[in-house]
């Protein structure tokens, strides 16, 4: 059973829909139906102070998310005001230092790019669309946008490791081509490959019977795989696993049927546990125990999901 280190009283007044540590683990952001997102600073006792409250949104906010701290203290959020708010910490304070209004619905789902790539953001949203915002090196953003990526709205996207899938040992051979992982009210989930300054689909990974709620691309590499997790309303997760990229040939595991609907998949740092989440308000932690074997390692409640092992499609 998980034990509690910690208590922050962020006095929110409304849900609070997310809440991230940066890298270091000594900020927390965290974001509310109240529109307000609050940066608090974390002791090592345990203890925790406010430092900021950052408002701009004119919706509840979604979504925070920590760029790499290479970049300084760059913190993002993304809201039902169809906005993304890039805020940045200079000389104690909180300033917005980029705003993005180019979606015509409420933007679900943020994250930053691994910061070999740079600085640079993909949001998704419920207008069927994905921007991919990057700072240039002449201080400005470009947006470009992935049009119709999903029907009926996009839920989730996520970023492949920088890493190649095998180490590159011949001089002059590239990293591979950027690529991102999305899913959608379309009950898919996309591989998208970046190709010059535009973004193409690689790859649908079809397996799922209702909204895809959540998608994440591990960072590490296992069993020689890139590997990825997604989850949705049909109750499923299914980890996803390609030993070659440019083959597009992903195979599904599905785990043991959860008892409601699924909303959060979420990789540990060495992409050997996956955290799942859902409307029950209960937690599970899976851990891989052999080739495609995943097993249920800790919940809140020994009954949330029958004990088994993963299935092979």
């Amino acid at each position: 059973m998980a034990s509690v280190v910690a208590k922050v009283d962020t006095q929110h007044r409304d849900v609070i829909h997310d809440a991230q540590l940066n890298f270091y683990g000594t900020r927390l952001a965290t974001c509310s139906h109240d529109r307000v997102v609050k940066i608090f600073e974390i002791k090592q006792n345990g203890q925790s102070y406010q430092m900021a409250d950052l408002t701009g949104h004119d919706g509840p906010v979604w979504q925070v998310t920590w760029a790499h701290p290479k970049f300084d203290n760059v913190l993002a959020s993304c809201s039902h005001d169809r906005k993304v708010i890039v805020w940045k910490e200079m000389n104690g304070k909180w300033p917005k230092i980029y705003e993005y209004n180019q979606h015509e619905a409420s933007i679900n789902s943020i994250c930053w790019a691994p910061q070999e790539y740079g600085l640079i953001l993909a949001c998704a949203s419920t207008d069927n669309n994905i921007s991919i915002l990057e700072f240039m090196p002449d201080r400005t953003w470009n947006p470009v946008k992935i049009q119709d990526a999903h029907k009926n709205g996009v839920n989730a996207v996520s970023w492949a490791p920088a890493a190649p899938t095998a180490p590159i040992t011949q001089p002059g051979v590239q990293r591979p081509p950027m690529r991102i992982v999305s899913a959608g009210n379309d009950k898919m989930v996309k591989i998208w490959k970046r190709t010059d300054n535009d973004w193409v689909q690689e790859a649908v990974l079809e397996g799922h019977d209702e909204w895809v709620r959540d998608v994440a691309w591990a960072q590490t590499v296992a069993q020689g795989c890139a590997t990825i997790a997604s989850c949705g309303l049909d109750k499923r997760v299914i980890i996803w696993r390609c030993k070659n990229l440019d083959s597009k040939n992903w195979t599904p595991v599905v785990l043991p049927l959860f008892e409601d609907a699924l909303t959060h998949v979420s990789w540990s740092l060495f992409g050997t546990v996956l955290a799942v989440s859902g409307a029950d308000n209960k937690i599970s932690m899976w851990s891989e125990q052999g080739p495609d074997e995943w097993v249920k390692m800790i919940s809140d409640r020994e009954d949330d999901v029958d004990n088994g092992t993963a299935m092979n499609n």
